[in-house]
């Protein structure tokens, strides 16, 4: 597996991270929305990193400056299924994070979103008791926020509802350069 920028102009590989961000991400990114999504990706001023092997895309990452550089989002990760587990999505992140941090970085954040109830902050009123809740996550169901916590992020937030009533979206950060 290499860890690399992604090439912009490769319509190979413009292809199948249009099918892995469908693969992953199948309720937000359906039809053209996953072209549309990985031309932002790739604007002049955002980063994009990506794991390969024998040619074939195993993940993709990109950020986008916020904050003037000093913030970063993090938006997209996808990994595809087959090879979750591996090592592709910390590796691109690590990646993700050095580069950032190069340009100014000084926090990396991203969102979430907790659609399909499968965190324990998906039960109940969030905004009631809304930073016990999230003292208290319980994962009820692969929810990614426990692979971002092994990667350094922790939560930072929640905007209850953002998808739909108890749905939340979960924002996590961490310190990428001092």
């Amino acid at each position: 597996m290499e860890i690399k920028e992604f090439p912009r102009s490769d319509r190979a590989f413009l292809l199948q991270a249009q099918d892995l961000l469908r693969e992953c991400f199948p309720q937000a990114y359906s039809g053209d929305l996953a072209a549309q999504q990985i031309a932002l990706c790739l604007e002049e001023d955002r980063l994009a990193f990506m794991a390969e092997e024998e040619g074939n895309l195993l993940g993709f990452v990109g950020a986008m400056p916020q904050y003037g550089v000093t913030a970063w989002e993090l938006h997209p990760l996808a990994v595809t299924e087959a090879r979750r587990g591996e090592g592709s999505g910390a590796a691109v992140g690590a990646r993700l994070e050095r580069e950032c941090a190069a340009r100014g970085c000084l926090t990396l954040y991203l969102g979430t979103d907790d659609e399909f109830f499968q965190t324990s902050l998906s039960q109940g009123d969030l905004f009631e008791d809304t930073f016990r809740k999230i003292q208290d996550i319980r994962n009820l169901g692969r929810h990614p926020y426990e692979f971002y916590q092994k990667q350094g992020f922790q939560i930072v937030g929640v905007l209850p509802d953002a998808n739909g009533p108890g749905k939340p979206d979960i924002w996590m950060a961490k310190r990428v350069s001092r």
